[in-house]
């Protein structure tokens, strides 16, 4: 039987590829697990810093399929998840093969060892995309290998690399990315555009980010509130570009508590947050695009407006295309 490889771990990036944006200060992972005939018995993902990891996820539905025990569907904590599956796998997973876009973790942080549940499961082989750059957590393959575990590296490595990024950049120094939203005729203007279920998205992103930036005039035109209330989040701080430092307080944005407004005229503000989004349109497209390199658009199904992202050029790489209720969700990276 012919085994593609590639096809089990684009399963696992495309499920972690939802959750981009979403995991900070954790990276998105996705993992697939394939049963003895090729069968999937899971696709998952990481979807919150502190909930279980991308492998625990995939495992625990895993488990389910193989034995039809739904107790453990119950459990949410990965502690709770890694305890049920040692005590009671009764060796159903020694057939088993396990695709994960990220090296699976070593050490004990806020969820217990992926690596170490891995090896006690007697799962037969593991398939890895991307090796971990974060020091604590890595050399997860070598626990894995030291414990007879057969472990393919480099497996779509360029695209599980390209996951992983993010991560890495905020580690380094910080990740900033553009966001907008659009009609099919490229239109960002008047009034809601996207559908509810890409705001929610939108409002869980704004949870985790650390400052969000937009441009002074879609401030006094929209009077937006720019906080997280969809998904009952913390609103991010706001840096406000404009030469204008004149504001009215009354706009909902400045009266969210627990959050600094910033007015500047320059984003020299940014090198003290460490997760960014920017949200705008053309002229913030324009004004950030040189230190720019991530970009998501949420396009959505609809004629009208009458502005939009124009009089400039620029091409980008399709990292990832989702579909999000109506709305066509595509996270990009542009060419230099």
């Amino acid at each position: 039987m012919v085994i593609d490889n590639n096809f089990f771990m684009n399963l696992a990036l495309q499920e972690a590829w939802k959750y981009q944006g979403l995991t900070y200060p954790n990276p998105a992972v996705g993992c697939t697990v394939v049963g003895k005939n090729q069968e999937i018995l899971a696709v998952n993902a990481h979807k919150k810093a502190g909930a279980p990891h991308a492998e625990v996820m995939a495992l625990q539905e895993a488990y389910f399929k193989l034995t039809n025990d739904s107790s453990i569907l119950n459990l949410v904590q990965s502690s709770e998840i890694h305890s049920f599956l040692l005590d009671n796998h009764k060796n159903c997973f020694a057939d088993v093969s396990l695709y994960t876009t990220l090296e699976p973790c070593s050490h004990i942080g806020k969820t217990p060892s992926c690596a170490t549940l891995i090896s006690k499961l007697g799962i037969k082989k593991v398939f890895v995309g991307s090796k971990d750059c974060n020091e604590e957590a890595a050399c997860g393959n070598e626990k894995l290998l030291a414990c007879g575990i057969a472990v393919e590296e480099d497996i779509l490595n360029k695209e599980c690399s390209e996951l992983l990024r993010p991560f890495g950049m905020w580690n380094e120094e910080n990740f900033i990315f553009f966001k907008w939203a659009q009609r099919i005729n490229g239109t960002t203007d008047d009034g809601i555009i996207s559908s509810q279920s890409s705001r929610k998205h939108v409002h869980a992103m704004r949870d985790v980010c650390d400052l969000l930036v937009i441009g002074g005039n879609t401030v006094r035109i929209d009077r937006p509130t720019l906080d997280a209330r969809l998904v009952d989040g913390k609103a991010p701080d706001i840096l406000i570009l404009s030469r204008e430092k004149e504001f009215d307080t009354s706009i909902a944005l400045f009266q969210v508590k627990n959050r600094k407004v910033f007015i500047e005229d320059n984003f020299s503000l940014l090198r003290n947050y460490k997760n960014i989004m920017i949200e705008g349109s053309s002229k913030m497209f324009e004004l950030s695009s040189g230190f720019v390199e991530y970009y998501l658009c949420y396009l959505a199904p609809k004629l009208g407006g009458h502005h939009g992202i124009s009089d400039m050029s620029a091409e980008f790489t399709v990292l990832n295309l989702q579909k999000e209720e109506q709305d066509i969700i595509m996270w990009m990276k542009r060419e230099k």
